[in-house]
């Protein structure tokens, strides 16, 4: 790729999210607006600022990369990413937002009446929003170090930088703008390359895709091997080697290799002829982000499929990103308007990832070979057009993936930042949120250093499984059975989620690396979601005298729909007087009516900076 117009490109769009940044920071006057941007944020723009944030590392890159490497099975990512939306819209949206809880932890108090609900719900969050946050720091690095040839840190930091200035700065209002602009770049950044890609496919004489064959080379390729990587052969395969294969060098000599397992050792060079077959990466073995879970996939592909099902259908509604746009609507009604939107602009996005996998096996099949696969995206343009148009093509792919890391970056950092201010810190002024912004990202920074290399689409996979099974038992039961205690919901959260995050953890460090145990580590929301539904609805119906006094009420305000013009009890947002940055948030949600039920006594530490200062 040339640098003399990538680089550039990525400069643009770092310099543009300042920009747009600064435009809500002019806007943002109050607490309000710093928060939840006054929830006054309509569905349109909330949408696309839900999408942009949403739209990840994940998307932009892993998804192509998965395909290319495991062929269609992987369109079950795009599928279930899609259709978290579609539950969210069923089963939570609308009621979350009429709850007023800013936070997760915030609903979770406001519902049970528990501060120790709220913590383990808090700590969640913050576990979340950091395993989320690691595979968008590593995608920065890979994009950098294909453009420039940087060390892998380098683009980590700058994402870092400019999230934790963007977020600060501005709150919610600066980076709901930014987010949106950078859901409109990067469509238009798949979107153009996808169309040119696909002319120049067709002008080829259109080669078949066939992804029930073994990838194959369409012409000669010289391959170098970064990274010590093992291969497994269907049949003998004649090659050029230069270094060392099976621990005995060569230079440029022809070399026989029968079928079967072979070991590639670093800095090797292997040159194919037109026709030879792609040797197949052992799991675990190549040197980039893109060597997914391949040994759980072939050793149980049901279970792994919907182990991916549920993890990405049911975990959408528990990112701690994406829940807390939904308070930035103005009442329910915008709530579920959004959802639907979301919906639209969601899947539009995700009908081009697939095309770059599906070229990228076509065009680029040795990425699978060097553990790359996850720069297809990157690379295309350069290996199927060339020359300034495939530069500029690439130039274009490059800025809408960093916008894709700094948006998504973006939202988390807002949402981690925002529960280490009220459950953390000491104090919960605007100066100890800028506080809590650096923490936020400083933690994923310096783990994305240790862990070392994480698939993109395999590790924000990991995360919605912790996701679904600790939040959306906790959401669903929550809203729609008044029976929930708060000894259920922290046993199910601790049973649910601990279990998902304890095979995360050991997921990501390859212990055990096959066999029945390791994929069921692997793909944890098959048997840690329903642990987390049972240990909820077991404890709590073992506990019946837990249930919150205010539950009623509480269920009432969820479900019954409300006047947007004039919500009984809540300040207008339009009318909310003006107040200055660092004045401490306070009250959270809406005295009921009388004719509704008795109000529970709210809780002190449920803050709503939108409806600070209104009468209680």
């Amino acid at each position: 790729m040339n640098q003399a117009y990538a680089v550039p490109a990525v400069a643009v769009v770092v310099v543009a999210t300042v920009l747009v940044g600064a435009l809500g920071l002019r806007i943002s006057r109050t607490t309000s607006d710093f928060y939840v941007a006054s929830r006054t944020v309509g569905p349109r723009l909330n949408a696309a600022a839900i999408s942009g944030e949403y739209l990840s590392a994940a998307s932009f890159l892993g998804i192509a990369g998965l395909v290319l490497i495991q062929g269609p099975d992987m369109l079950w990512y795009p599928v279930g990413y899609t259709a978290g939306y579609l539950v969210l819209l069923l089963f939570v949206a609308a009621p979350l937002r009429r709850s007023g809880a800013y936070t997760l932890p915030d609903f979770a108090e406001a519902r049970l009446e528990s501060q120790q609900v709220r913590r383990l719900a808090g700590a969640f969050v913050v576990g979340v929003g950091w395993l989320y946050l690691l595979p968008q720091l590593q995608g920065a690095g890979l994009t950098l170090e294909v453009l420039t040839g940087a060390p892998g840190w380098l683009g980590g930091l700058v994402v870092a930088v400019v999230v934790v200035a963007a977020v600060a700065a501005g709150g919610m209002r600066s980076i709901t703008f930014v987010q949106a602009f950078q859901y409109w770049l990067k469509l238009t950044a798949l979107l153009v390359p996808a169309l040119f890609l696909v002319l120049a496919w067709q002008g080829d004489g259109a080669p078949r895709l066939a992804f029930d064959e073994p990838a194959a080379f369409r012409e000669h390729r010289l391959v170098r091997v970064d990274d010590t990587v093992d291969v497994k052969l269907a049949g003998p395969l004649t090659v050029t080697a230069t270094g060392m294969v099976d621990g005995r060098s060569y230079d440029g000599e022809r070399v026989r290799l029968p079928a079967g397992a072979h070991r590639i050792h670093r800095g090797t060079e292997l040159s194919f002829r037109p026709g030879d077959t792609v040797p197949r990466t052992e799991p675990g073995t190549a040197g980039g982000m893109s060597t997914p879970l391949v040994t759980s996939r072939d050793e149980h592909p049901l279970y792994a499929t919907y182990g991916l099902i549920l993890a990405t259908f049911l975990g959408t509604m528990g990112l701690p990103h994406v829940v807390v746009r939904f308070y930035t609507s103005p009442h329910g009604r915008a709530a579920r308007r959004t959802t639907v939107a979301v919906l639209v602009l969601v899947g539009a996005f995700y009908l081009l990832p697939p095309v770059y996998g599906a070229l990228g096996r076509l065009y680029a099949p040795e990425l699978t070979l060097t553990g790359d696969a996850d720069a297809a995206v990157l690379l295309l343009p350069d290996l199927v057009i060339g020359g300034l148009g495939g530069d500029l093509l690439g130039a274009l792919l490059a800025g809408g993936a960093f916008a894709a890391f700094l948006s998504t970056a973006s939202g988390l950092t807002m949402a981690v930042a925002g529960v280490l201010t009220q459950d953390v810190l000491p104090s919960r002024g605007v100066p100890h949120f800028r506080l809590a912004t650096v923490l936020a990202m400083t933690v994923p920074l310096a783990a994305s250093g240790v862990v070392g290399s994480l698939p993109v689409a395999d590790a924000v996979g990991l995360a919605f499984a912790v996701s679904a099974s600790s939040f959306c038992p906790l959401l669903v039961l929550g809203i729609w059975w008044r029976g929930l205690t708060p000894p259920g919901a922290a046993a199910g959260m601790i049973t649910g989620g601990g279990s998902a995050l304890v095979a995360v953890a050991a997921t990501m460090t390859g212990h055990p690396d096959s066999g029945l145990l390791h994929t069921l580590l692997a793909w944890p929301a098959v048997w840690s979601v329903p642990l987390g539904f049972l240990s909820m609805v077991l404890v709590s119906l073992a506990t019946p005298g837990r249930v919150p006094d205010g539950t009623a009420a509480t269920m009432a305000r969820l479900h019954l729909p409300e006047d947007p013009p004039a919500t009984a009890g809540w300040e207008s947002p339009q009318r909310s007087p003006q107040r200055q940055l660092g004045e401490r948030p306070q009250g959270a949600l809406p005295p009921m009516s009388k004719a509704v039920g008795e109000a529970a006594p709210r809780p002190a530490a449920v803050t709503d900076p939108a409806v600070e200062g209104a009468e209680r």
